[in-house]
């Protein structure tokens, strides 16, 4: 019998109005908002649902999508829908952790406002992200490797589409030769620093020490790591994980096919977007994607 997955989103995916419908239809969605709320202190509800500028800065962004993720996973979970495996990109491995019963919900929330502090302190400017589309992965790490300055891959994503990131002139340098060495098209991500960089091993650190206080539970649900691309059997190393994944690459490709290794035939992006869904549909086709963003969604997915 196959495996269902449920991954949840990073950065990026974020739009004001995101997870309102389910916010409105499921007391246990509203009651995700308010812990947010109260854990962080701000009022998350305004932050996702009403018109601002916050909701595409780092330090808040993380925190939205965060609560919008896990107030989905809550609704699905109340509808007794299970995942047998769980991985998130970026941010998004918080509400995997949540999901896989790791973290509390509380926890997460505290975790994730003081990471999106952390990250936007650690690099104010002077960092880039390019998504370079069409060269193989080896190519793009030597380019990396031979260019003056800072840049490395962030993000292994799909089949031809890497994600570079570091400093400003060294990704656009790095950029320029992966052009020459016949990249199909390079885009220039809208991001607030040069995240899963080096530059970010600060931001880690303040992390770290955040998490001495946090508890975390054994694994009842297996979770595929972003730094490992594997699965953690042991939850006493998911603090060095989590703190290190704020500046390694994130081997997303890698993860969807381990788990597709262990039987994974069926995926269930929750959150807004559909980034997730579109890289597994690129890694592979005989695997089933869903996305679940509002609550028709899940009704269409549940009904199956």
């Amino acid at each position: 019998m196959g495996k269902t997955v449920f991954m949840f989103p990073g950065q990026g995916a974020q739009y004001v109005g995101m997870g309102k419908e389910f916010y409105d239809n499921y007391n246990v969605c509203q009651a995700v908002f308010e812990l947010a709320s109260k854990v962080t202190g701000i009022d998350v509800a305004a932050l996702c649902f009403e018109e601002n500028e916050q909701i595409h800065m780092t330090e808040y962004t993380q925190i939205a999508m965060l609560t919008a993720e896990t107030a989905i996973f809550m609704a699905m979970e109340q509808g007794k829908q299970k995942p047998d495996y769980t991985a998130g990109l970026s941010l998004g491995e918080y509400g995997a952790l949540v999901a896989s019963k790791v973290l509390d919900p509380a926890d997460a929330f505290h975790l994730i406002r003081k990471r999106g502090i952390y990250m936007q302190e650690a690099v104010p400017s002077g960092g880039a992200m390019n998504a370079i589309m069409g060269l193989e992965p080896k190519a793009i790490e030597e380019i990396c490797e031979q260019t003056d300055g800072i840049v490395s891959v962030a993000n292994y994503n799909c089949p031809g589409q890497i994600v570079i990131t570091g400093e400003q002139q060294a990704v656009e340098k790095a950029a320029q030769a992966c052009k020459a060495a016949g990249a199909k098209r390079i885009v220039p991500l809208n991001v607030s620093g040069p995240f899963h960089s080096e530059m970010m091993e600060s931001a880690g650190q303040k992390l770290a020490a955040e998490l001495e206080d946090i508890q975390i539970h054994r694994i009842a649900i297996p979770y595929v790591s972003n730094v490992t691309a594997d699965f953690v059997t042991d939850h006493t190393l998911v603090k060095e994980l989590l703190q290190r994944q704020v500046s390694s690459s994130v081997r997303w490709q890698q993860s969807i096919e381990r788990m597709i290794e262990e039987g994974a035939d069926e995926f269930v992006e929750i959150g807004p977007g559909r980034s997730l869904s579109s890289f597994v549909k690129k890694i592979s086709r005989n695997v089933a994607v869903y996305h679940i963003e509002k609550p028709e969604d899940m009704e269409a997915y549940v009904n199956r």
